[in-house]
């Protein structure tokens, strides 16, 4: 059994998750022990006492253990790549890559631990310096998601340790093993007790506790847009200061001046690479008529080619689905665009294999528009729709008619038609002959409208959710 690790020590819960792998359903990962509400009200507690002392700390402390946590990431990227992929499905280098990227996350903000900035102002009153400085908000609450379940607990709790907070973490309990790992690697690190604490369990359980209490000071979430509306509401009960990230319905436009291996390529990585499961994801591939025929047939070819098998195995390219019920959602929704009069040009078959696992081939609909449900609700699956358009300004128009604004990508040769995408598309992220799906992480991560909610995550904007500015007033 797995525990959760509250206040410096490992500690057993009320019932656990049992871990399966979805490339073999037969295959236990492990079980991981669910915390009591009384073991989240214990781990608030730790978080709250630890709180001032560690906000106090020096920046040469916090840098060192941070440092710390990357380089055994680093050290230890093949056994818990293994273990991501196991657990969660990804392909092996996929999620060696995500390992990387963690510890690359965790090093990053070892060093902005020590390069937290102020301001020193010109005086406006004669005798009256004025100083600009940020501190930490304090108790952090941390809920993250089951689709980068390494990644995205680097990138909310390197920062928030970094700035000086204290932490409570709830990762989803579809995957918690890697996040066991890294909390694991965390309580080695040299933090005082209690300024990490790892509660794991169900979100109506675990993570409705964490909203509900007053001594936590902000939270970060990322998820569904229906669980984000939920923490959206608790947290403006009670004035507590929120970050959310949630989902995406992200254009690829592709011109008929693209190179189109480019393309091809851009679209295939971002649609279907993670099985589609990114909230970045290219879903929505808009192409001019001119080069329609051509990339669709192309795509097709493409696509046939992908292995999709264990994670585990050798040349594989596309892992399974995390589980049944996301399984069960993507095969909805392919029954839904066939039902819209979408045609399923490619894929989208169950596929069997030696064990048994989730495994579902990427699908490819054309003859779309952007009105159809299957363009315009997140599948967060390997689905991805070609809606024909007839120049750039419908492109750009159909791109922007979405509830969402997370990613856009646009694929050409023409710098007037890149720099002009990159302007008005309204998007947090835009990519230019890159897949939507694929960041680096230094640079600031969110979107727009219904895909993010309050300030980016990542990068030196980190600070701007993980700190609170404070000005002081000093008469000479």
């Amino acid at each position: 059994m797995h525990a959760n690790y509250i206040a410096g020590q490992w500690l057993e819960g009320d019932g656990a998750t049992r871990d399966i792998n979805p490339s073999d359903v037969a295959d236990l990962v492990g079980e991981y022990a669910h915390a009591t509400p009384a073991q989240v009200d214990l781990a608030i507690t730790a978080a709250r006492d630890a709180a001032h002392r560690w906000g106090l700390a020096s920046a040469t402390q916090r840098a060192e253990c941070l440092d710390a946590i990357g380089v055994e990431l680093l050290r230890r990227k093949d056994e818990l790549g293994r273990l991501l992929a196991r657990e969660e499905g990804k392909t092996l280098p996929e999620a060696v890559g995500e390992t990387v990227r963690a510890a690359a996350i965790f090093r990053f903000f070892a060093g902005e631990a020590l390069r937290v900035r102020g301001d020193r102002l010109p005086q406006a009153r004669t005798g009256v310096d004025v100083e600009v400085t940020r501190e930490p908000v304090g108790v952090v609450g941390l809920i993250t998601p089951w689709n980068f379940p390494l990644a995205i607990p680097a990138w909310k709790i390197a920062p928030a340790l970094a700035y000086g907070n204290t932490v409570v973490f709830k990762p989803a309990d579809l995957v918690p093993g890697s996040a066991w790992a890294l909390a694991e690697i965390i309580s080695r690190a040299g933090l005082p007790e209690g300024v990490f604490n790892l509660v794991m369990g169900r979100g109506a359980v675990v993570g409705q506790a964490m909203l509900d209490d007053a001594r936590i000071d902000a939270l970060s979430f990322t998820g569904s847009v229906a669980t984000g509306r939920q923490v959206a509401q608790a947290a403006t009960r009670r004035l507590a200061k929120v970050q959310m990230e949630m989902g995406g319905k992200n254009p690829l436009v592709v011109l008929d001046d693209a190179d189109l291996g480019q393309a091809v390529e851009c679209a295939v990585q971002g649609s279907f690479f993670s099985t589609g499961q990114r909230c970045t994801a290219s879903s929505r591939l808009i192409v001019q008529r001119g080069i329609h025929e051509r990339f669709v047939r192309a795509m097709k070819e493409r696509m046939a080619a992908l292995r999709v098998d264990d994670a585990l195995a050798p040349g594989t390219d596309i892992g399974p689905v995390v589980d049944a019920r996301q399984l069960q959602q993507d095969e909805e929704y392919l029954r839904i665009g066939r039902d819209e009069g979408a045609t399923l040009a490619q894929g989208g078959r169950r596929v069997a294999r030696a064990r048994e696992g989730y495994y579902l081939e990427p699908a490819l609909f054309t003859d779309c528009s952007n009105d159809m449900r299957i363009c315009r609700e997140e599948i967060f699956g390997p689905v991805a729709a070609v809606i024909p358009v007839a120049d750039y300004d419908e492109a750009l128009a159909l791109a922007n008619d979405t509830e969402f604004g997370l990613s856009a990508g646009i694929c050409t040769t023409s710098l007037k038609h890149a720099t002009h995408f990159k302007r008005h598309a309204q998007a947090g992220m835009v990519m230019v002959n890159c897949p939507t799906a694929g960041v680096d992480p230094h640079a600031p991560f969110g979107g727009r409208k219904g895909s993010s909610y309050g300030p980016r995550e990542q990068g030196t904007y980190a600070a701007e959710f993980y700190t609170t500015v404070k000005t002081a007033y000093t008469l000479a």
